[in-house]
């Protein structure tokens, strides 16, 4: 039978014949959408691509960018994932790839280049695709993937920013409405509506965009407030979204640096993390509406900041992972482990440290660990002597009544004050000194530092990715 266009039969997902497909793989973060975490820069994306274009010309610049970006995924990555057993792999990008601020609703001439480039590498594998706008013009919700230069979701405050995405939606709904491995559309990286009234209003507007362009593709839904929280969706409005399913990210406490406890698998913290993953995802259980698990997954520990700690938390931290997974196959819901690749902190490969890249960024990536620049999984423990004192400042002159700003709680008190410091005002000193590291370098010294990280430049998470193979196809519905 020829290969056609997934569809739901109830809460599953199933092929032409009828037949469940069981969607389980990773984001590949930091790639078309570049996150600092991931790849060892500072601040936000627009901010690196501007400084490095600064330093050494426009035309170096894009160059060192393409270069990361076509080395990044290749077909040995389409096959040492294949290799796992995965099937799905959800590409978050941002809409900078497709169109200008400067030159808005114009597609850019090489728009698709990199989106059609890893859809027809996975196609090539066997593997599904799901596309993901992690970044919408105006930014939709306060955080770096936002790729907008503040804490303010304006995407919400503004029209013509909405106005946008949605256009943006219709030209790739027009593009890949017959591509068959595509799994679906994931219209909005966790959106943050502060009205919690203007999401589900746009998410209208977009789904009617889509259908009249692609009426066949699944569409996934992120929940609002980070995809934690669906109780502004109405489902007598999702009732007519035909081919939806709904997305939460389930992300547990005990997966990071600033957990209160470590992670022991007890039947007390066990209790907790199905708690935390049944609450997420009441309402679609109420409603009996398909669910997907789009990011989840913990942080490791890394032997050059965390020495004879490492082992432990690590292992500590992977226990944690079988944990949610086995939750996952008593659900029988597909999923998306964050995140496929990055530079060692959280990809089930990562750049070998003894590449010209990682050497290149040794000492400022230290500097970056010691201040907590990173908003993803800190650890502050250097700064907190610092910071306290900051924070204690607030509170002595915030009452405790008006310290509730969204997106509170997932943004508590504290991390709004280190966020809007640290993660913005003290990354955003730190940007021209990333970019300058590149000072002097020709065409040939900056294709041999992006291609550190080529696939076989990496190295293989084992353990990690043996969890993975372990869990991608069981199902115990």
């Amino acid at each position: 039978m020829a290969q056609s266009i997934l569809k739901l039969n109830g809460t599953q997902i199933v092929d032409g014949a009828g037949n469940p497909v069981l969607l389980r793989g990773a984001g590949i973060g930091g790639w078309m959408n570049m996150e600092n975490f991931i790849t060892g820069y500072p601040g936000r994306e627009y901010q690196i691509r501007e400084a490095l274009a600064e330093v050494i010309g426009e035309e170096k610049s894009q160059f060192f960018f393409d270069k990361f970006l076509e080395y990044f995924f290749t077909e040995s990555d389409a096959k040492f994932y294949k290799s796992l057993g995965l099937n799905c792999i959800r590409v978050p990008f941002n809409y900078r790839h497709f169109e200008d601020d400067m030159n808005p609703g114009v597609i850019k001439p090489d728009g698709f280049k990199w989106l059609d480039r890893i859809v027809d590498l996975c196609a090539a594998e066997g593997i599904y695709t799901i596309l993901d706008l992690h970044t919408a013009p105006g930014g939709h919700n306060g955080d770096w993937h936002s790729d907008a230069g503040h804490h303010i979701a304006e995407f919400w405050r503004h029209k013509h920013f909405q106005d946008r995405a949605v256009w943006l939606w219709e030209n790739i709904a027009a593009h890949y409405k017959d591509n068959v491995w595509i799994a679906g559309y994931n219209p909005l990286n966790e959106p943050c509506d502060p009205t919690k009234t203007r999401l589900t209003v746009w998410y209208d507007r977009v789904y009617d965009a889509i259908r009249a362009a692609d009426p066949d593709h699944l569409l996934f839904w992120d929940g609002n407030t980070f995809a934690s929280d669906f109780s502004c969706f109405n489902i007598e409005t999702c009732k007519r979204w035909t081919g939806s399913v709904y997305a939460c990210h389930d992300y547990s406490n005990f997966g990071f640096p600033l957990s209160p406890e470590q992670y022991t698998g007890s039947e007390a913290q066990r209790a907790r993390v199905r708690r935390s993953y049944e609450k997420k995802v009441a309402w679609m259980k109420e409603n009996n509406l398909p669910i997907w698990n789009g990011e989840f997954g913990p942080v490791y520990a890394r032997r050059q900041y965390d020495g004879d700690a490492t082992d432990g938390i690590n292992t500590s931290r992977i226990s944690l992972l079988k944990d949610q997974l086995d939750i996952y196959d008593d659900e029988n819901i597909p999923w998306s482990i964050w995140t496929y690749k990055d530079i060692g902190y959280q990809g089930m490969v990562y750049v070998n440290p003894e590449t010209k890249y990682m050497k290149l960024f040794r000492n400022f990536l230290e500097k970056k660990f010691r201040t907590a620049i990173d908003a993803w999984g800190a650890d502050e423990s250097h700064v907190k002597h610092i910071w306290d004192p900051l924070e204690k400042f607030f509170a002595d002159n915030v009452e405790e009544k008006y310290r509730g700003l969204y997106p509170h709680p997932v943004w508590k008190f504290e991390n709004r004050i280190s966020r809007i410091s640290r993660n913005i005002l003290l990354a955003e000193y730190m940007v021209k000194e990333w970019a300058d590291h590149f000072d002097g370098m020709g065409f040939e010294e900056l294709d041999e530092i992006a291609q550190s990280f080529r696939f076989e430049n990496c190295i293989q998470r084992e353990e990690l990715n043996k969890v993975l193979q372990d869990h991608r196809d069981v199902h115990r519905k």
